[in-house]
């Protein structure tokens, strides 16, 4: 791919994000040393996944799980439970570093450092399946996709690929010990400002 390919498509990118994007998402692009936007480098928030807030109002009980009980029009009752994520209310910041070969090329994707997960290394580089151009990138994955996919995968790890070994193996031999550090980590990123365009 050459150069104005790749600036082409990261612009296209750029107005289909601003057109229309998840709810919580937020990306940006950076600008360089004279003001112009830098469409290769983006400044991104993912949201933790939202429950049913929009559509409910809920109590949890001492479990930490949400109960919902309502009477149908039929007179039947039902009840849902469900658990709340342990990276609920948090958005975390993440970079996304396009190449010059995009959309051949995946970007690389980056939190902040010593960011707390079993698929994220230690410098904060995601490891995810679909970022590996060998095998799982495809040219037409979009920015919105890979958001979406890194939100996917803060709170459902693939423990056949870790990358973190304190995470991956409290994920895997104390549970309970993984959800409370993750709960430590999602109070360090509280919501953005709600004037935020993007958001």
């Amino acid at each position: 791919m050459s150069r104005m390919d790749a600036l082409q498509r990261l612009g296209d990118e750029r107005k289909a994000w601003r057109k229309s994007h998840p709810r919580g998402f937020a990306a940006d692009q950076g600008t360089l040393s004279d003001n112009t936007v830098d469409l290769y480098h983006w400044k991104c928030i993912v949201p933790a996944k939202a429950g049913i807030e929009e559509l409910f109002m809920w109590s949890y009980n001492a479990c930490g799980e949400l109960l919902l009980q309502s009477i149908d029009a039929h007179g039947c009752t039902w009840r849902l439970t469900l658990r709340a994520t342990d990276w609920e209310d948090g958005y975390f910041p993440v970079t996304l570093q396009f190449s010059r070969g995009c959309p051949s090329e995946p970007p690389k994707c980056k939190f902040p450092a010593d960011f707390f997960h079993p698929n994220v290394y230690q410098t904060g580089c995601v490891y995810l399946s679909f970022f590996n151009k060998d095998s799982g990138w495809r040219p037409a994955i979009s920015v919105k996709q890979i958001l979406v996919g890194i939100q996917d995968l803060l709170d459902e790890p693939n423990p056949a690929h870790p990358v973190h070994n304190e995470a991956y193996h409290l994920f895997i031999q104390d549970p309970v010990e993984y959800k409370k550090r993750i709960r430590q980590q999602a109070k360090q990123y509280p919501p953005p400002m709600q004037n935020s365009r993007n958001i």
